[in-house]
């Protein structure tokens, strides 16, 4: 068929995606950088202070029955963190 050997041209409507992706992706990487940048002007007691809270409340949030497979994960990755069952 004719029609089908010609090569198609994206739409209004792809090249609008395509766009909107690129902006996308773009954006995610800037905005990683700069939390990355972000970072290097933490106060390191500060960061701690925030991870033992997030730590606390990530061993609360975590269900009963999973902690034991969870542990083994983390056993795995070869952290000092345990739940407790």
């Amino acid at each position: 068929m004719a029609g089908e050997s010609r090569s198609r041209k994206p739409s209004a409507d792809g090249r609008l995606h395509e766009r909107l992706a690129r902006w996308q992706v773009s954006r995610t990487w800037a905005r990683l950088i700069r939390e990355a940048e972000s970072l290097w002007r933490v106060d390191v007691r500060e960061m701690h202070r925030l991870a033992a809270h997030e730590l606390g409340a990530l061993l609360q949030e975590v269900p009963p029955r999973l902690r034991r497979r969870v542990n083994r994960w983390l056993r795995r990755f070869g952290v000092h963190t345990r739940l407790n069952p």
